[in-house]
């Protein structure tokens, strides 16, 4: 019989206008791997913070059986030294430290005099970048590693702790191809047969059917059910989560392409891409396909100027253009929504009115004063466009659901008007509810003649969105694929041309 680790009893949290957790109780055993499913809103992350203890319940409490004790940690440093460790959405490490340091931080090997020992850390680190088949540097920053890649040092990080005995893992393969995905697995595996109890959340419910035991429903912010996976089905949770059933949620309305909006020619950088060449139509999905460091989000960060390109030419209807910085793409007409929200995206900590607002209050403003009601007016009509599920536009960004702040810089966007739109990884932590959302307002977008370039990881959403596909490995464009072709096109065709090497 297993041990139960983790009591959640009847947990409540309150925020302003929002119950996030609403009685919540259930039990984790030892050694169990967890699934906590829900849309995005339900209260995973909520729930995520007061297990870690980043959060303190207004009501119950989160207990845990620390050596047969049961105990309460009462903040996350407490939790990691009980053993409680977790692996956020959001890449959370120190981006100007090297890898080793981030491993070590705060538990740095020394000599016997006292001092950091260097070579032993570079060396403990190097074991670990081997043991989860990573082709890094141990002295290289976090800062110039691929957001991917920085996803996959936060994981590996945990396995340096000697003491394990809660992991949370908050949708680790958003960002990760397919070996890399196995070796997360593994290590799971691996975690399982050491005692090591997991709470998985992902929003891709087929690898709850691979790795769970078991799967924890929330909806709104309350407790549904607690299954063992072999009693649940995709289609189950799915209904289960959002009230109604599974639907083929890339099945949009595909149009014929118009004229072309954009062309580039030649792409060059001195390290990611080389001899890129591409049009895109009015209209048209245009999917880009690649492994981690294929460059496609290079390419599209050189596109808008946000990073600097050595060779190359834009063409916008036909029309050289000469993008000096990311305001003026956005001007000259070019939308771009980039793999990192948090970070680049958004906010986080201002309002909703001013993020849908912030890259166009020129249009808005006369003599350097803004017009307060057209502020408000837009804000309310973008966000009920891409409906932001909020009590209020004066609510904090931050504060908001994954999903929620996506729609929040898609509303920042459109509120600039642009005919050409750039979405990276716009599904990455999203629940399959607001990526209905999210695929429908792009069916809407193309329907008004926009184009849209649409970078994906997930192999079954890039093509099953695209009109056509590119494909990418080691910064060329090694395959691509028109509306036909990818009618009985395969993902092993797909990852074949994007496996290839020099």
């Amino acid at each position: 019989m297993q041990d139960t680790i983790l009591k959640i009893e009847n947990v409540s949290k309150f925020y302003p206008g929002v119950t996030a957790l609403n009685d919540v109780s259930f039990e984790i055993k030892k050694g169990e791997i967890r699934a906590l499913v829900g849309e995005n809103g339900a209260g995973k992350s909520t729930m995520i913070k007061c297990i870690m203890g980043v959060e303190k319940p207004d009501k119950g409490r989160v207990l845990m059986n620390y050596d047969g004790e049961w105990i309460v940690n009462s903040n996350a440093v407490e939790a990691q030294k009980h053993g409680v460790f977790a692996n956020y959405q959001h890449v959370n490490i120190a981006p100007d430290l090297t890898i080793a340091e981030n491993y070590f931080l705060g538990n740095q090997p020394k000599n016997k005099f006292g001092i950091v020992d260097w070579k032993k850390m570079a060396k403990d680190s190097q074991k670990i970048i081997d043991n989860f088949r990573m082709n890094v540097d141990p002295l290289e920053k976090i800062r110039e590693l691929p957001v991917a890649m920085q996803a996959m040092v936060t994981i590996s990080k945990i396995d340096v702790n000697e003491d394990i005995r809660v992991v949370i893992f908050d949708e680790p393969t958003a960002l990760l191809e397919n070996e890399k995905v196995e070796v997360l697995f593994n290590f799971i595996a691996d975690l399982k047969r050491r005692g090591v109890s997991i709470i998985y959340i992902t929003h891709r419910l087929e690898e709850i059917m691979q790795i769970c035991d078991s799967v924890t429903i929330l909806k709104d912010g309350t407790y549904v059910d607690t299954l063992p996976i072999e009693k649940v089905s995709k289609d189950f949770l799915i209904q289960q989560m959002v009230g109604r059933p599974a639907t083929d949620i890339y099945n949009i309305e595909h149009f014929e392409p118009g004229e072309e909006l954009l062309r580039v020619e030649n792409f060059t950088d001195s390290k990611h891409f080389k001899n890129i060449n591409f049009a895109l139509h009015r209209g048209e999905i245009l999917g880009f396909a690649g492994l981690v460091g294929a460059g496609r989000s290079e390419i599209m960060r050189a596109l808008t100027a946000v990073e600097k390109r050595l060779e190359g030419d834009v063409y916008l209807k036909g029309e050289k253009a000469d993008i000096k910085n990311p305001s003026d793409a956005l001007h000259k007409g070019i939308g771009f929504l980039t793999e990192d929200r948090r970070a680049d995206g958004c906010a986080l900590k201002l309002d909703i009115k001013t993020n849908i607002n912030m890259s166009s209050y020129d249009s808005i403003s006369k003599y350097g004063f803004i017009n307060l009601k057209k502020e408000s007016k837009r804000a309310e009509e973008y966000s009920k466009n891409v409906n932001v599920k909020t009590p209020s536009i004066s609510q904090l960004v931050g504060n908001l659901s994954g999903g929620n702040q996506q729609k929040v810089v898609i509303a920042k966007l459109l509120c600039c008007n642009p005919e050409i739109l750039i979405f990276d990884e716009p599904t990455v932590g999203i629940d399959v509810g607001a990526k209905q959302e999210i695929f429908k307002l792009i069916e809407g977008l193309t329907a008004q003649g926009k184009g849209i370039i649409l970078i994906s990881s997930y192999l079954p959403e890039v093509m099953g969105l695209s009109d056509r596909l590119i494909v990418m490995a080691q910064g060329k464009i090694t395959a691509e694929y028109n509306k036909e072709e990818l009618k009985t096109l395969r993902e092993a065709d797909v990852l074949r041309m994007a496996s290839i090497e020099d």
